[in-house]
């Protein structure tokens, strides 16, 4: 699942892992991304020193060291980890899938956390590329998601996901109990402290605003960042009927 920051990633990879058939892995090229980019996000020492960041150890790791005793491999991504240097054929051995959110609520909600950054920093022109390098290489369109869609009816979004990946719905990915995971990444103080309250998709207010108010400055990146959200947009998945 290939998402950008401030979406419901977190939430999504907590349905994911609440099935008994199912392991998840957090983010693993992000100790890569920080070392390589020289962002100063938080706990960044820590996060570097927690994880391998050699992108092409990771992606062999990804590929081939799949979980044993278990049916499905949830893999949480986030685009701005894909940094330009990375090769990308390793991702054509996995089933590639897009999560995407209005990119205004994304900036709003970035902005809180580190209120200077690029639009590559919110992953926006690499999820465009490879959602195009996926639809090239497939000849269709890959599943795509909506944050505000999902929140507003989860169960037929992910039975939805469910069939165009072809495998079994299971009503475990609508609620899980709330705490911290063994498998968040070492990034998770900084950044879970929400989705450790959560016990489900409840969308909340600043999530259903229409219009949320963008800080001054940020207009223009969040008009780029419209165009690309656009062209996801108009491939996401039609939630099934529940």
């Amino acid at each position: 699942m290939w998402s950008g920051p401030r979406n419901i990633s977190t939430a999504l990879m907590r349905a994911f892992e609440n099935r008994p058939d199912c392991v998840v892995v957090d983010e693993p090229l992000y100790g890569y991304y920080l070392k390589q980019s020289g962002s100063d996000h938080p706990g960044k020492d820590d996060i570097i020193a927690a994880m391998d960041c050699d992108w092409r150890s990771v992606a062999n790791s990804l590929c081939t060291d799949e979980p044993t005793q278990c049916a499905l491999y949830y893999q949480k991504h986030m685009t701005q980890h894909l940094l330009p240097e990375m090769s990308l054929d390793w991702v054509d051995q996995l089933h590639n899938c897009f999560l995407i959110r209005e990119p205004r609520r994304i900036v709003v909600s970035y902005a809180k956390v580190r209120p200077e950054f690029a639009l590559e920093e919110l992953g926006f022109p690499q999820q465009l590329a490879l959602f195009e390098r996926e639809c090239e290489r497939l000849g269709e369109a890959p599943p795509v998601m909506d944050s505000a869609q999902t929140l507003a009816n989860p169960e037929g979004v992910l039975r939805a996901l469910c069939a165009a990946l072809g495998i079994p719905f299971n009503d475990a990915m609508l609620s899980w109990p709330p705490g911290k995971r063994d498998s968040d990444g070492v990034w998770a103080p900084y950044w879970y402290s929400a989705v450790e309250q959560s016990t489900g998709f409840a969308a909340t207010a600043a999530q259903q605003d229409p219009e949320p108010a963008v800080p001054a400055g940020y207009e223009a990146l969040c008009d780029e960042a419209e165009e690309i959200y656009q062209r996801l947009s108009a491939h996401v998945l039609k939630p099934a009927s529940v």
